[in-house]
């Protein structure tokens, strides 16, 4: 007897009878996708500027980037927010950045509705509505669109990607992590990668190994299900970490220096129809130096940092072809469309100088260069957490003007590939059509012949504000449908409206013109000024690198841009302005726990993310661990917090018990005891007494007293003339073992405590100092 399916939500259309036997029985029917339906793979990038691939004319060698280019469209007009959580919002909803509730990253939100890190559910996600469709649904890699505060294990969980239309999730939540010891969430849990670097270990291959895993897990009990695959990778975002013979690959690549760089790109996407051939590069920056006017030394860290970079694209491109030919082995990749984008251009937040360990630039301890020069040849390995100066930031984004954070082109203007081969006839070409992230979305439901859903679990939804662009596959002379576009970003702001753009710098063109660096707040007088006499105005479809402002030769038109801008703020919920950085983050926040002097914690628990650890730096602090040591000694660590880059650790070792300070990967200071603990209960505790007061400018915290008590009785102290003044990042805290980077080359990761453990207290009563400029530079690097 066929088995007889029916509609889920209509009414049953067998029999009941009094028995089964004058019954007749049918079943709601499963949700299945369309035959032949695609599958959905969307490529997510990070900091990678328009510049950096190969297809859009960079020398770093990206083949399988490249091939998708050749097997599909490159786009030379796609747009985004210019910043990570803003774009990732808009990439998967459809909908402006404000509406998302995401003006920016989720550590500076602020208590008004487009500021508050808080997605609505009303702004569905795609995967909610292809889950709905048939679709299984994978994220894979950066999630960061869950307010900081969410990121525990005391959730709340409805924000995290199972929350939000993902079955299945490996990756990480937040803004950045170590590539060779990441901070991992499988699914809804915490858990720790599965080798280590030693043993070849790298996320990106990882992220990869995961997406065949999903992807076949699901294939070999439904062949003919698709899948969309959210993949967004942890490259190129700082710390540049790369296997080192990816790296020497480029040796002396770059020793011509950033404006070279440029020079030869923009020939480049020239002779690859990415530019016009009348086009113009953009202005040398007033913030970078020029490349032959900074000392050898520094020409040579420089160019090696830039190696450093661009064999992290390079190994990101060799794993992204493991999952393609994955697709292909398994006859998937024809029927398959693929997205390449990234979410803002390239990042600046190495600083001028750029960094062997950005720990030490949260921390105002910034090396000088002769001791970067050390770390030369270790640069990208596990002990380093390094970015590169902002000049390879400017010359990443040719031939745009600026940087990540702006809403320039350099910032807000992307690399963009298409690849379906089975539904798009053009190979290999170029498609000009202005177009912004929030496109993606309706340009995705519209290839599957899916209508946005007006409803996902009972929540209305509200209108998506992107438009397709599917036109624009098949036809090169589709005229472009998005016609209006707004943008801001930490109050620099623009609006593009057919071929023109106006932007409003804040706090100026260059921090050098300005005067001053980021993160200033805007008065509404200065608001006033700014709208009076900040605008540029450019036409870009004729000048796309922003060079020749025409404000002052087209006023009326800039003061209907402007206004343009206002409506287009109202609509989204922009309002209101807001150019601060310093003031967002120390902004009061909601927290899932209330602040308290006391903490307590047990082994074998998931690690705290640092913003819900015990502040202890700067202060006095005690901590205090419950032990039994058997027969025979125990060892391991008992609490530790931060890594090689700095943190501290608490722990026995050689019977002995042992405190160790890291100050920012540069000095280790140590308390030891003399005796080895007996075996029997104890209580172990560590307390710090301030010496003196820190030197917050010079990134010196504060001096103290580095005290061992065993069950009360005081055994050992020493002086450490220098803490950690500001931020322990990455600063993730772990009871009962050091997971990942170990704090100390005193021990192996993870050293597990090897006696029984009962719990771990942590006061810290004393007076709290702290320099919010300095948490600001760390949130705003995790971008």
């Amino acid at each position: 007897m066929a088995i007889v399916e029916y509609p889920q939500g209509t009414p049953f259309p067998g029999v009941i009878g009094g028995t089964t036997d004058e019954s007749s029985p049918a079943w709601p029917a499963p949700v299945r996708a369309r035959a032949g339906a695609p599958n959905v793979v969307m490529v997510v990038l990070d900091d990678t500027g328009f510049g950096h691939l190969g297809c859009y004319g960079s020398p770093i060698a990206t083949p399988n980037f490249d091939s998708l280019a050749a097997s599909g469209l490159r786009f030379t007009n796609m747009h985004t927010t210019a910043l990570c959580s803003p774009s990732r919002a808009c990439i998967v909803t459809g909908r402006n950045h404000h509406s998302n509730g995401m003006a920016a990253i989720t550590e500076l939100a602020t208590g008004f509705p487009g500021y508050n890190g808080v997605m609505p559910f009303e702004n569905g996600l795609l995967s909610e509505a292809l889950l709905e469709h048939g679709y299984n649904t994978f994220m894979v890699g950066k999630w960061h669109l869950v307010p900081s505060n969410q990121e525990t294990a005391a959730g709340p969980y409805t924000r995290w990607p199972l929350g939000r239309g993902f079955e299945r999730f490996y990756g990480f939540l937040g803004g950045d992590t170590s590539q060779w010891y990441p901070d991992l969430v499988y699914d809804n849990h915490q858990v720790e990668p599965p080798r280590r670097p030693e043993e070849g270990y790298h996320l990106t291959e990882d992220l990869i190994d995961k997406s065949m895993e999903f992807i076949a897990d699901a294939k070999q009990i439904d062949p003919a299900k698709p899948f969309y695959l959210h993949l967004c990778f942890g490259a190129t975002h700082a710390p540049h970490h790369v296997p080192k013979e990816f790296a020497d690959k480029y040796a002396g690549a770059f020793d011509d220096g950033w404006d070279a760089y440029r020079e030869k790109v923009f020939s480049r996407q020239k002779q690859l129809g990415i530019m016009p051939a009348d086009a113009e590069l953009s202005r040398h920056d007033p913030d970078v130096p020029d490349w032959d006017a900074l000392p050898q030394d520094a020409r040579r860290l420089f160019s090696r940092m830039m190696e450093v970079f661009a064999g992290f694209l390079d190994h990101t491109d060799h794993h992204l072809g493991r999952l393609l030919d994955f697709l292909r082995a398994t006859g998937q990749l024809d029927n398959t469309i693929v997205m390449v984008i990234s979410d803002n251009g390239a990042s600046a937040e190495g600083g001028p100088t750029g960094t062997t360990n950005e720990a030490q630039f949260f921390n105002n301890a910034q090396e000088p260069l002769e001791e970067s020069l050390k770390a030369i040849d270790e640069l990208g390995g596990p002990e380093h957490f390094n970015h590169y100066p902002w000049g390879w930031t400017w010359a990443g984004n040719t031939p745009f003007r600026r940087w990540k954070r702006e809403t320039y082109r350099g910032g807000s203007t992307d690399p963009f590939i298409v690849s379906w081969p089975a539904g798009i006839a053009s190979k290999g070409v170029v498609r000009d059509q202005y177009a912004h992230i929030i496109d993606m979305v309706p340009t995705v439901l519209e290839l599957l012949g899916i209508e946005s859903p007006t409803a996902i679990r009972g929540v209305v939804q509200a209108p998506l504000h992107g438009v397709s662009f599917a036109s624009a596959l098949g036809d090169s002379t589709a005229p472009s449908r998005h016609h209006t576009q707004y943008f801001e970003m930490l109050g620099h702001r623009a609006i593009y409206k057919d071929g023109w753009r106006a932007v409003c710098p804040w706090p100026g063109p260059s921090f050098t013109e300005a005067g001053v660096g980021f993160g200033q707040p805007i008065s509404s007088a200065k608001l006033s000024e700014l709208d009076a006499t900040g605008w540029e105005l450019y036409h870009v479809a004729q000048d796309p690198a922003e060079n020749h402002d025409l404000a002052a030769d087209h006023r009326e038109r800039l003061i209907a841009m402007i206004a343009a801008w206002y409506v287009e703020a109202g609509k989204y919920g922009v309002m209101p302005i807001d150019g601060s950085g310093l003031a967002r983050m120390v902004s009061e926040k909601p927290q899932v726990a209330l602040p308290r002097d006391h903490y307590t914690y047990r082994p074998n628990t998931q690690s705290i993310p640092y913003f819900a650890s015990p502040h202890v730096l700067n202060r006095p602090h005690s901590i205090t661990a419950s032990v039994d040591i058997p027969d025979g000694g125990a060892e391991g660590v008992l609490l530790c917090q931060g890594t090689a880059a700095g943190g501290y650790s608490f722990y026995l070792k050689d019977g002995h018990l042992h405190y160790v300070h890291n100050y920012v990967g540069r000095e280790q200071h140590t308390v030891t005891s003399p005796d080895v603990v007996p075996a029997g209960a104890h209580e172990l505790r560590f307390e710090f007494e301030p010496t003196g007061k820190p030197d917050l400018p010079h990134g010196r915290g504060t001096p103290g007293r580095l005290q061992l008590y065993i069950d009360g009785d005081l055994v050992a102290n020493a002086d450490a003339p220098v803490t950690t003044p500001f931020i322990l990042n990455p600063g993730a805290l772990s009871c009962g073992a050091n997971p990942g980077s170990p704090v100390t080359s005193d021990y192996a990761s993870p050293f597990k405590f090897t006696g029984t453990l009962h719990e771990v207290s942590v006061d810290v009563g004393g007076e709290l100092i702290h320099d919010p400029e300095a948490e600001l530079r760390m949130h705003m690097a995790r971008q």
